[in-house]
C-alpha cells in the first residue's frame, strides 16, 4: 500500500483524504506523524501556497505528498479575503473573520455580493516533482448580511447558496461534503490518479 504524507495536521481533513484515497489503496498518514515543520505560506496565490506545503511535507519525509490551499474570495472586495482567509482578522478566528467582512460589505447591495470558495489541491510524487497534479474545484455563492446556520465553520454562516436556498452552514454536513469547492477539487484529484 502506498504511503502518502497529508501536509496538514488537521484531523478533518486527515479523515476526507483517508476516505477519498481509500479505492486507490493509499495510505494517508498527517506531517504530525514525522514532526514535520509547520511551512511558511508565503506564496501569492492558493496554489503557491499549496505547493509551498506539499514540497515542505515530501521533503521532509521522503514520501509523495498532498496539500490543499482554500479561501473564500468575494467580487466586491477584488477576491479579498482570497488567501488571507483564515487570517483576514489578523488571527482572531472565524467569529471575527465574519464580523469584518460584513464589516467591508455593510454598503454593498445584494446583487453584488458574489462570492465563491476555492480549493486548490496538489499531489507530489516527490519533493522535486516538476510536474505536480493540481485539481482546482470552486463553489459559487454570496455572501449574506447576517450569519445563519451553526454547521461548518469558517464563512459558512455567511455563504448563501442559491441552488439550496440556505447559507453553508444550514446545509446537512453530507450534503455540502458533496457539493463543496474541497468535494470538487478532490473529485478531480482521485480521477487523476486513477490514470
Amino acid at each position: 500500500m502506498q504511503q502518502v504524507v497529508l501536509a496538514s495536521g488537521n484531523a478533518g481533513k486527515l479523515r476526507e483524504f483517508v476516505r477519498i484515497l481509500a479505492p486507490l489503496e493509499m495510505s494517508v498518514v498527517p506531517q504530525s506523524d514525522f514532526d514535520v515543520p509547520e511551512a511558511e505560506e508565503n506564496g501569492l496565490s492558493f496554489v503557491e501556497n499549496a505547493l509551498i506545503k506539499a514540497r515542505a511535507a515530501s521533503r521532509h519525509t521522503g514520501l509523495p505528498a498532498i496539500a490543499d490551499d482554500s479561501g473564500l474570495e468575494v467580487d466586491a472586495l477584488n477576491g479579498a479575503p482570497g488567501i488571507y482567509s483564515a487570517r483576514y482578522a489578523e488571527g482572531a478566528g472565524d467569529e471575527a473573520n465574519n464580523r469584518k467582512l460584513l464589516g467591508a460589505l455593510r454598503d454593498v447591495p445584494e446583487s453584488q455580493r458574489t462570492a465563491r470558495f476555492q480549493c486548490l489541491l496538489v499531489y507530489l510524487r516527490h519533493w522535486q516533482d516538476p510536474v505536480p497534479i493540481i485539481c482546482q474545484g470552486s463553489w459559487e455563492g454570496r455572501i449574506l448580511f447576517e450569519p445563519a446556520g451553526s454547521e461548518g465553520f469558517g464563512y459558512d454562516p455567511l455563504f448563501y447558496v442559491p441552488e439550496h436556498a440556505c447559507s453553508s452552514a444550514e446545509l446537512p454536513r453530507d450534503l455540502k461534503n458533496a457539493i463543496s469547492h474541497r468535494a470538487r477539487a478532490s473529485a478531480l484529484l482521485l480521477e487523476a490518479l486513477r490514470q
